[in-house]
């Protein structure tokens, strides 16, 4: 599969782990297709089993997941800095593809490109469930929705599940960055369920 990521429409869920889980994605197509997984890298896997002894604020924690296929072949990097104010997209070889910089915690964050230059926004509803992304001329292409599981999944797991939808045509770099949006907005805002 040259492109995984092709599809229009697109899931992404969290599998339900406990607190201390390392960070964990499944990318889906809308009929359920296994498209890639996401897992935490193992640098910062240990630098959070560090954190399980040392406790303090999870969401300013620097955490970076690697996307595959489901066979394993690489595809992308989503490494969100200490603190919530930078998340970067990048290529298996190191190429940054854009980056999500917070304007406002929780409720604007602008998308880059490898330059520095605009490529969009996200906007975010009061409840962090809904994700507005636009290009940088404010048209719309692409919104994300975080399904509500429940409030004791919400406030006892990291359960979370999303559905991406691209309203195609959208150019490179900013359609890699909205199929991406889910899981940077996740790292960033949803993460902090954590105890520790």
């Amino acid at each position: 599969m040259s492109d995984p990521f092709s599809p229009s429409v697109l899931r992404v869920e969290q599998p339900r782990r406990g607190p201390f889980a390392r960070s964990q994605y499944k990318v889906l197509d809308a009929d359920g297709t296994l498209l890639a997984v996401a897992d935490q890298s193992n640098e910062r896997a240990r630098r959070e089993r560090l954190q399980t002894f040392f406790p303090g604020k999870s969401e300013l924690h620097a955490r970076a997941v690697l996307l595959t296929t489901p066979d394993g072949t690489p595809l992308l990097a989503v490494d969100k800095e200490s603190g919530r104010m930078l998340t970067t997209v990048s290529r298996v070889d190191g190429e940054t593809v854009g980056t999500f910089r917070t304007e406002r915690v929780g409720r604007r964050y602008l998308i880059r490109d490898s330059e520095g230059g605009p490529l969009g926004e996200i906007a975010v509803d009061l409840g962090r469930n809904n994700f507005t992304v636009t290009d940088a001329e404010g048209s719309r292409v692409g919104h994300i929705r975080k399904k509500w599981a429940g409030i004791a999944t919400h406030l006892l797991t990291t359960a979370d599940k999303y559905t991406v939808e691209i309203n195609d045509p959208v150019p490179e770099p900013l359609r890699t960055m909205v199929v991406t949006t889910a899981i940077a907005m996740d790292l960033t805002l949803h993460e902090s369920k954590d105890i520790t």
